[in-house]
């Protein structure tokens, strides 16, 4: 349980001008709400999925204010059900995605501890993804 925080800081190192979770950086002061994190988690998951065409069962939370890394951002979690490539349907996916100065930055697989009793609603725009 512990290790998470690690991990996840290890997903966030530098990308050049990105800010870094590790450092103080442009991360470093306290986050502001993602006012459009419903448009920023939509682009993020549409580049993440492989076919983003049929998705299921999709519902997100609003952002809330969690520790990754040992500093406080952002997290929305999103539930769905993506179509596999042979069309077929499997396990709902939970997925967070983590907001930095206000925008989304990245979607995080392993979510179960950073979603731990979000509150989910409706997310249709999420299912009517195209390529």
């Amino acid at each position: 349980m512990l290790a998470l925080p690690l991990m996840l800081a290890a997903c966030f190192g530098g990308d050049g001008d990105r800010p870094s979770l590790m450092d103080g950086g442009q991360a470093g002061g306290p986050q502001p709400f993602p006012d459009n994190f419903r448009s920023d988690a939509l682009a993020l998951i549409h580049a993440y999925l492989n076919n983003p065409v049929g998705v299921r069962d999709a519902s997100m939370a609003d952002p809330v204010l969690r520790e990754v890394g040992g500093r406080q951002f952002y997290i929305s979690c999103l539930r769905f059900t993506p179509r596999e490539s042979d069309g077929s349907y499997k396990a709902v996916r939970e997925r967070a995605v983590v907001y930095v100065n206000g925008r989304g930055d990245r979607v995080v697989d392993r979510a179960n501890e950073l979603c731990a009793g979000a509150v989910y609603a409706p997310f249709p725009e999420l299912e009517k993804m195209a390529r």
